[in-house]
C-alpha cells in the first residue's frame, strides 16, 4: 500500500511540476508581451505629445499672425473658419 502512495505522490509532484514549468513559460511570454505593449504606448504617446506639440505651434503663429494683422473686432474674437471668410484686411482703414 506505501507504494501506491508513492506512486500516486510522485505523479501529483510531476503533474505540479510540469503545470508549474508550464506557467513559467506563459509567465515570460506575458512579460514579453507586457514589454512590447509598453513600447507601443510609449511611442503613440510620444507620437500624439509630437502632433500635439504641432498644433500648439500652429495656434500660436495663427494667433500671432491674426494679433499682428489686426485688433479684435468689438464683438470679440474670430473662429479659424470666420476668418477665412471675412474680407481682406486694409492697412489704410487701420486708426
Amino acid at each position: 500500500m506505501s507504494t501506491e502512495l508513492f506512486d500516486q505522490l510522485e505523479q501529483k509532484v510531476s503533474h505540479a511540476l510540469e503545470t508549474i514549468e508550464m506557467l513559467r513559460l506563459e509567465v515570460e511570454e506575458l512579460r514579453d508581451e507586457n514589454q512590447k505593449l509598453k513600447g507601443d504606448r510609449d511611442n503613440g504617446a510620444s507620437r500624439l505629445n509630437d502632433i500635439l506639440a504641432r498644433f500648439s505651434q500652429l495656434e500660436q503663429s495663427s494667433s500671432s499672425d491674426t494679433d499682428s494683422d489686426s485688433a479684435p473686432a468689438a464683438g470679440g474674437e474670430h473662429s479659424p473658419s470666420e476668418q477665412h471668410t471675412s474680407q481682406p484686411h486694409h492697412p489704410s482703414h487701420q486708426f
